[in-house]
């Protein structure tokens, strides 16, 4: 039984208007990531640094201080909702895709989990468990992984033409 919410199956103009959205999402979500090489949490050190500071180092280029609670419940608060609200919708158009149903849960449910590890850890790093950066590390790739998966499954399915009714 073929599914009735394909991607493949809408009309070209809204099919426009979804890769415009996946455009304008990916931009933002890569703007995100080159922000983190930029202050170099792309390393473990360098996530411990970006939270907990440098300010008992002596010869730093940039001086971090750690950051108070208040700004770390921010942090978590806005990047867990705004990224699980991003994943939601990619969720969403990832369902209308013909791959199969184990990849679509792979896709749809590992970048919540991710999520939660990512930015749980990210707490537990602040707290002065700093060995959780490299869950962070490893939770951060597989996000951007299930980003990149997701994109390419969706547009692939967007650039397909219809199925012709019976």
């Amino acid at each position: 039984m073929e599914p009735t919410f394909l991607l493949r199956n809408f009309s070209k103009p809204f099919k426009s208007f979804l890769f415009a959205f996946l455009f304008v999402l990916s931009v933002g979500y890569f703007t995100g990531l080159s922000f983190v090489a930029q202050t170099n949490s792309n390393q473990p050190a360098g996530i411990v640094e970006n939270y907990n500071g440098n300010e008992n180092s002596e010869e730093v280029s940039v001086m971090k201080f750690k950051k108070g609670q208040r700004e770390m419940l921010t942090i978590i608060h806005t990047h867990v909702l705004s990224i699980g609200f991003i994943f939601a919708l990619l969720g969403l158009l990832v369902w209308g895709t013909q791959i199969s149903t184990k990849w679509k849960t792979f896709l749809t449910i590992e970048p919540f989990c991710s999520i939660i590890f990512t930015f749980g850890g990210i707490y537990l790093i602040w707290l002065e468990y700093t060995s959780m950066a490299y869950v962070v590390m490893i939770s951060g790739l597989l996000m951007t992984f299930s980003f990149l998966a997701g994109l390419v499954v969706i547009c692939r399915a967007l650039i397909k033409s219809p199925i012709a009714s019976h």
